[in-house]
């Protein structure tokens, strides 16, 4: 029986003076590329089969050799290779530019969909999953079917832990910032979405952990973590913060992550990029800003994001030991809850 390569656009005969010498490699192919798109640009059998230049990757795919592993290309080319299927979990997450955990943010896994009415995936490599998918849950994206970004959440439920859960979530339902980004003005997914789609798949593996998440889930958090700090003051009893808090309504107000509006507390996360000269002055007038108007401002750092928080809820704790309180509280005419 011939193999994938002895077969070409349907011709099983060529003429000798054609594989004897091989053309020169085309310019238009990618650096992974299927059996067909290298019929489409004229590559022969030969070149495919023979010599260096080429390498079979898996039935129908191929990759031009010593090049290095690029997650999308490989990604398109096993979505061209898999009609009906779909590219899923942690491949998704990645393309999608979800906030994954650190163990997982440079996986080169292949995850592969497929629904029930398919034979099961069996390319060497490729981590394979047979699920109820619905079409509304599947996008094309730059010639890849994938996941959409709501559905690669919940997909993901059933291995990541609550928290990175929570903070995919909070991604997937912030509402964007003009002065953070441009050409998005709507959330990538909204709570009630979330919820009718765990509705729709009751039964799937770690759709109870992502109900959790959703109820752990707020708008206003603008980086993963923001939501880990608010997790942690959650878990050690703190009352729940507010999220992006103005010093006064109106534009140009300055902001803060997170606080307590009633005890004059502002909470800062100032991440890599907060070291940028221009933004560090920023921070600064922002900061004062505050200060100034009476409020207790703490500054958090990824050292502590790298501890849990833990040293920063004993700081929020003590804060609001020593805060300012509302009048209206300390005469007991409001509850400040």
């Amino acid at each position: 029986m011939p193999g994938p390569v002895d077969i070409f656009c349907g011709k099983s005969d060529f003429p000798k003076q054609l594989t004897m010498e091989p053309a020169q490699e085309p310019q238009s192919i990618g650096s992974t590329f299927t059996y067909a798109e290298a019929c489409d640009v004229g590559l022969t059998p030969d070149q495919l089969r023979t010599g260096s230049r080429f390498e079979h990757v898996s039935q129908g795919i191929y990759r031009v050799a010593k090049q290095d592993f690029v997650l999308r290309d490989a990604a398109r080319v096993l979505s061209a290779a898999s009609p009906g299927a779909w590219i899923s979990h942690t491949t998704a997450a990645r393309l999608h530019g979800l906030l994954l955990p650190p163990w997982l943010t440079d996986s080169n896994e292949l995850h592969l969909s497929k629904p029930r009415t398919l034979p099961p995936v069996r390319r060497k490599g490729i981590v394979g999953h047979t699920l109820v998918g619905y079409a509304d849950e599947i996008e094309e994206i730059d010639g890849i079917y994938m996941s959409t970004k709501a559905r690669t959440w919940l997909d993901l439920a059933r291995t990541l832990p609550l928290r990175d859960l929570v903070c995919i979530g909070d991604q997937l339902i912030r509402i964007p910032r003009p002065d953070l980004e441009e050409g998005r003005t709507e959330p990538f997914e909204t709570l009630e979405n979330l919820r009718k789609m765990l509705k729709r798949h009751r039964n799937l593996q770690g759709v109870v952990r992502a109900r959790e998440a959703l109820e752990l889930m707020r708008v206003g958090s603008d980086s993963g973590p923001e939501t880990v700090m608010r997790l942690a003051m959650l878990d050690a009893g703190l009352p729940e913060p507010d999220l992006q808090l103005t010093l006064w309504d109106g534009p140009g107000a300055p902001s803060a992550d997170a606080g307590y509006r009633d005890r004059k507390i502002a909470l800062q996360y100032d991440g890599a990029h907060h070291r940028d000269e221009l933004q560090a002055h920023k921070d600064a007038r922002r900061d004062k800003a505050f200060a100034s108007a009476g409020w207790t401002v703490l500054i958090f750092t990824q050292e502590d994001y790298a501890d849990g928080f833990g040293k920063a809820v004993l700081r929020i704790k003590q804060a609001l030991r020593r805060a300012w309180t509302d009048p209206s509280i300390t005469a007991g005419f409001a509850s400040g809850e």
